[in-house]
C-alpha cells in the first residue's frame, strides 16, 4: 500500500472474504481440470489452467515465475539434503572403519601379550 493509506476494519474484512471466495473458486476450477485428467490431486498446471479459464491471464507470467523460483528452491533443498546424507554416510563409514581399526589394534595387543606370556612360561 502507498504511504499514508489507512484501511478500516470493515474493508480488511471485506478483502479477506473476497480473497477466500477467490481461492475457493480457483480451487474449484483447478479441481475440474484434475478431474478431467482423472486425478484426485491438484497440480500447478491445474491451477494455471484455472487462472486462464477464470480470465486472469495477466497473472499467468508472475505465477509461472513464482512457480519456477519455488521449484528451483525445492531442487536446491533436495540436493542439499542428498549432500548432507552422503556426508553423514561417509562420516559414519569413517567412524565404523576407525572402530574396526581400534578393535584390530586391541586384538593385536592381546595376541602380543599372549605371545609374551607363552615365551615367559
Amino acid at each position: 500500500l502507498p504511504d499514508g493509506v489507512n484501511i478500516s476494519k470493515e474493508a480488511r474484512s471485506a478483502i479477506s472474504r473476497a480473497a477466500s471466495v477467490f481461492v475457493l473458486y480457483a480451487t474449484s476450477c483447478a479441481n475440474n481440470f484434475a478431474m478431467k485428467g482423472k486425478r484426485k490431486t491438484l497440480n500447478a498446471g491445474d491451477v494455471l489452467s484455472a487462472m486462464e479459464e477464470m480470465e486472469f491471464q495477466r497473472f499467468m507470467v508472475p505465477l509461472k515465475e513464482s512457480l519456477e523460483v519455488y521449484r528451483r528452491e525445492q531442487k536446491g533443498k533436495k540436493e542439499a539434503r542428498k549432500d548432507k546424507d552422503k556426508k553423514a554416510d561417509s562420516e559414519e563409514q569413517d567412524k565404523s572403519r576407525e572402530e574396526d581399526n581400534d578393535d584390530e589394534d586391541e586384538r593385536m595387543e592381546e595376541e602380543e601379550q599372549n605371545d609374551e606370556e607363552e615365551v615367559d612360561n
